[in-house]
């Protein structure tokens, strides 16, 4: 069984970095991509990375601020965050894609992916 579980989340301050986790078991061949959620908004995208890493994509929105990453040998994501904005406040999901095609497509959709974590909350105070 395929599970994702996520954690680093927390309160900080504009400006500030955190560094989100998402522990993956169940599954070695994957495409996993990082979500977010703000209060009254959809789910949107934010970085997806193919399983090699070697293709990664981001929102414009986070493009030179965020970078995902993944270490093969502990089977986990990282999504790591800096310059953050309190607009960046969201709770933040990892997805994963068991059938390895999502990061290819041009947008990050979170309907091509399959298994979700619970979810972790980033607060950034202005």
């Amino acid at each position: 069984q395929l599970q994702l579980v996520e954690s680093g989340g927390g309160l900080v301050q504009a400006g500030g970095s955190l560094r989100l986790s998402c522990a993956v078991s169940g599954v070695t061949s994957y495409h996993i991509g990082w979500f977010r959620q703000a209060p009254g908004k959809e789910r949107e995208g934010v970085a997806c990375a193919t399983g090699s890493g070697y293709t990664t994509r981001y929102a414009d929105s986070v493009k030179s601020r965020f970078t995902i990453s993944r270490d093969s040998a502990s089977n986990t994501v990282y999504l790591q965050m800096n310059n953050l904005k309190p607009e960046d406040t969201a709770v933040y999901y990892c997805a994963a894609d068991d059938n390895a095609y999502a990061c290819l497509l041009r947008e990050i959709t979170p309907n091509k992916y399959d298994y979700w974590g619970q979810g972790t909350q980033v607060t950034v105070s202005s």
